[in-house]
Formats: structure tokens, sequence, C-alpha cells
């Protein structure tokens, strides 16, 4: 779709934004020579793996890194942001796959930070009347009507936050829209509405940079696929033209399977059993197990709870009720008190959190350190850490999990995204931990990366470990899991087995918490009537 400026159809759209020979230096090139244009009313898919270059092109574009080589042009004339402020000025706007949020302010003033509407004049009051306004209408944009303006960002999960991000960069006009994974925390519902401003951006002859691993979300938006490999362009051209194993093939270098083996295992007792985990409307009577060498998916929509029960499993949060047993030598069932995390990891349970810039790493502190942080005893003695031993350990991960580093004593904040992810796991993998929580494990992860950690999980399970992953990608689940349990408002709607599950199934479950919701508030009581149950669609 084109506006007006763009009359025939068949002709190439204007050129926005062009780059040549960018390139960017620190200690080593992480870009080198990138040429590329950006036209009207398009979606150029920006891939590659991990530590490619992606967030660096996108960054330098928005105005938060500065090129060591080469030029930018906007709308033919030359373009040198000094900062991001410069870049939406000029109208490029960019969703950073880290948020760029005040917590503690409300959604609305989040929304509207530096536009927020006053009373009498630039020094008056602000008025809250129409900031709560103007912040429902964006809010209606992403699916956030049901959130009340006035609640603190801290307050929503991180899922709900990422809409708001992408909320506050949809207000307005701009000429480039950056979008950098957009969609690594949302689910298809969200997915969807994000998709259709998609299309009204495009149809306004917004020109949109799409970054993301997913490759089914890359060919059902994008027109041109830019594909990036060790910080230099490998490929541009048409995405009709790409096949998902080709593109895979020119990010990686190597060819992929569609399948993964995870080798032969053998589940055995059940290690870990779940009664009744209740917390407010947020968790209601959940119960469920998993067996030792089984991998338990947990599905669901963003605020089912999918997150809330693993932190209550793990003692982040407190429960209202409910019991954790786990199977001991004999293989009995035990319950064990767990008040807090260092209660859960003393009795054997790991969590791999899905924010791991706010709760999984010391992002100033180097590798080594941010690994022995699980493994205090392996590389401490006499309560003083011994770097030797602290460096070979982080090693081993770094090999295990294939993390792209000069090595141990590299801060974690000058890692990747995909990378950063790597170094979380790793810190769990290096302990003798018998029952793992991931929560999105591979969220932000290239396809290459993510192959490697199916192919660690097959390992672990094999070791007789019992592992839940909560993931909201359904196919990365049904590739991976043995039983997947379906989250759906606070309750566990189902329990799918692999040779009853399709994805049909595992949507309508998830769905099937609302839908019960909604019945009992629309329909008129009666005398003999009995609430729906959402465990009948257990199978």
């Amino acid at each position: 779709m084109h506006t007006s400026a763009q009359p025939d159809a068949n002709s190439p759209a204007p050129v926005v934004l062009s780059v040549a020979g960018i390139g960017k230096t620190y200690v080593e090139p992480v870009l080198s020579g990138v040429s590329l244009d950006l036209r009207a009313g398009e979606v150029l898919a920006l891939t590659g793996e991990n530590g490619a270059g992606k967030s660096t092109l996108s960054k330098i574009v928005g105005g938060l890194v500065t090129p060591t080589t080469g030029t930018m042009t906007l709308a033919g004339g030359a373009y040198a942001p000094a900062s991001r402020k410069d870049a939406e000025a000029l109208g490029v706007r960019m969703v950073m796959q880290e948020l760029n949020l005040l917590p503690t302010l409300s959604v609305a003033e989040n929304l509207f930070l530096n536009r927020l509407p006053q009373k009498g004049g630039r020094f008056g009051w602000i008025d809250r009347r129409v900031l709560r306004e103007n912040a429902r209408h964006a809010m209606a944009q992403v699916g956030l009507d049901a959130i009340d303006p006035d609640t603190p960002v801290g307050a929503l999960g991180i899922g709900h936050q990422q809409m708001v991000e992408i909320a506050r960069n949809l207000i307005g006009d701009c000429r480039v829209l950056i979008l950098d994974e957009p969609t690594a925390m949302l689910t298809a519902r969200e997915v969807d509405l994000l998709f259709e401003q998609v299309g009204r951006l495009k149809a306004r002859g917004v020109a949109l940079v799409y970054i993301s691993h997913r490759l089914e979300e890359l060919k059902r938006i994008a027109e041109r696929a830019a594909v990036l490999r060790d910080g230099r362009l490998v490929h541009l051209g048409d995405m009709g033209e790409l096949t998902s194993d080709r593109l895979v093939t020119l990010m990686v270098g190597r060819d992929i399977g569609e399948r993964i083996d995870l080798g032969e295992r053998r589940i055995r007792e059940v290690a870990l059993k779940v009664e009744g985990m209740t917390r407010g409307n947020v968790v209601r009577d959940v119960s469920f197990d998993v067996r030792a060498g089984e991998i338990f998916g947990v599905s669901g929509l963003i605020g089912a709870g999918r997150t809330e029960l693993m932190r209550l499993i793990y003692g982040a949060d407190t429960a209202d009720a409910g019991v954790v047993r786990l199977a001991r030598g004999s293989g009995a069932l035990q319950a064990v008190k767990i008040d807090s995390p260092s209660d859960a990891v003393k009795n054997g349970i790991a969590l791999i959190t899905e924010d791991r810039k706010g709760e999984g790493l010391l992002l100033p502190l180097p590798i080594a350190a941010n690994i022995s942080l699980g493994n205090i005893g392996e590389v401490a003695r006499h309560g003083i850490v011994d770097a030797k031993r602290e460096a070979a350990l982080a090693q081993t991960q770094i090999d295990a999990m294939r993390i792209r580093t000069s090595g141990p004593a590299q801060a974690v904040s000058e890692l990747s995204g995909g990378n950063q992810q790597k170094v979380v796991i790793g810190r769990w993998l290096a302990r003798d931990c018998m029952v793992l929580l991931f929560d999105e494990p591979t969220r932000g992860i290239d396809v290459g990366a993510k192959f490697d950690i199916y192919g660690l999980m097959g390992a672990l399970a094999r070791e007789g470990r019992a592992l839940v992953v909560v993931s909201s990608d359904l196919r990365e689940l049904m590739l991976i899991c043995d039983r997947i349990g379906v989250m759906s408002a606070g309750r566990m709607t189902g329990v799918f087995t692999r040779e009853n599950w399709t994805q049909d199934a595992l949507l309508a479950a998830a769905f099937a918490g609302y839908a019960n919701r909604e019945a009992i508030l629309h329909e008129p009581a009666e005398p003999d009537a009995k609430a729906p149950d959402s465990h009948t669609l257990e199978h």
C-alpha cells in the first residue's frame, strides 16, 4: 500500500533512508561496509545470528551509536543524528529489545513523557483528563484497552510493558520505524494487533525495519530481507524468493534440520509435583507433575499466569495456598518448604528467568562472575573466590553454550541479547539442580542458538532431570516437549500429550479460561446452575 506520493503501484517506492559503507569498530569490527536502502511503505526484514550486527546497525540508524565509517541520508539529505532524541525529531524511531520505560511512572505518563498535556500554558499543571484520554487511544491500538492508564508500568508484566513501549513509538508521525524483536515477549493475539498497526504505517508510507528470529513472521510481514553474518551484509533481496531453509543457511552459514533429535531418554518416576498452587486471581488452584527425564511445557496467553506460577514454585513470590513435592533418594515424594529462592536452590530447583536484564544478570560484571553466582561453592575456598577456578568454570559453559565472547573476563553488558541469555542458562547448567524451570529460555535468541539450547535441554533430560519450559512459541513447545500444560486466566485448563495435541487444541485451551469467565459474568444466575469447570478441557 502506498500514499499519494506513490501514484504508480508498479514503480519502485521512493527511498526514505540510505546507508552506505556503514561500519563500527569497538575492540574488533562488529559491522563492516553495510550498504542498503529503505523504501517508503515497505518492511525490510533484518535478520542474522546473535552478534551478527543487527542491533548495532539499528542503533546507528536510531542515533544511539555513532558509526566508525560510512554515511547516511534521510529523504535525500545528510543524516547523522547525535542522539536518539535527534533521530526522533527527524522522524526516525526505534523500539528496542531493552525497554525504555520508567517503572515508577504510570502507563499514560510513559506514553507521553515528552509531550504531557498542560493546563494554563507551558508551565501549567498536567491535564490529567486529556492525558488519560490520549493514553487510552494509544493503548487501544495495541490491544491494551483493559489496562488503566494510571497503572504504574512497574506493576505490569514484561509482555504488557513491551506493548506499552511499542505504543509509545507509534504515537505521532514518523518516516522510519525500527522494530527490534518486537514480538519476542508477545503471543499470537498481540502479534496480530501489532501487524495491523504495521499495515497502517505502511499505508502512510513509513519505511519499517523489522528485526526478528521468527522466520514465519518475516515471511508474513516483509517485502525484502537483509541478512547479516559476522557484521557483513551477505544477502539483500525479495523476501518471497527466500525459503526458510535458504534464509537459515544464510544466517548461520550451515544447514539446520527442521527436526531435532533429543536423543533416547527414559522418563522415570515423578520428580516434581505441584498441588493447588494459588495466589489471588493470578494463579488459581494449579496442579501438575513432571517426571524425571521429561520436558513439560507451559503455554498460554500473556497474563495467563505462566511466569507467576514459576515464581511461586521457586519461592520468588508468596503463595496463598499450594504444596511443592520433590522426589528424594528413595523416589518417594516429600513436601518441601520453599519460602525464598535460596530455599528452592537448596532443594535442587533452578529458575532461568524471562527478564535476563532485570533479574538474571549483573550486567557490568564479567561472564565469569555471573556464572559463578550460582556456584560459589565450586569456585571459593575459605570464603575467597579463586579466580582461576571461576574462569575455568565459566570457560566450560562458554564452550558448552557456544557463547560468542572474547573470554570469561568480558563484561556481560558487551554481549548480544542472545549471548546474555546463554550466560543465564549456563549458570544453572553448571549446578546440580534436578528440577529446572525455564521461563522463555530462547526469547531473543537466533535460530541457530535455539537448536543448541534444545540440544542442551535434551542432554539434561537424558541425565534424569525434570524440565519445565514456559514459552510463547507453540511450535517450540510442540518440538521439544513430552507434555504441554496450558494456562488460561490463572488456571491450567488442559494437559496434552504428544499423541493428542494439535495447535488448534492448544490455542482453544489458552482461550478457554477467558471464555468461561465471560460466561460467568454475563449469563443470568439460575438456582441450580453450576459455574463452568475449566478443567473439563483436560486431555
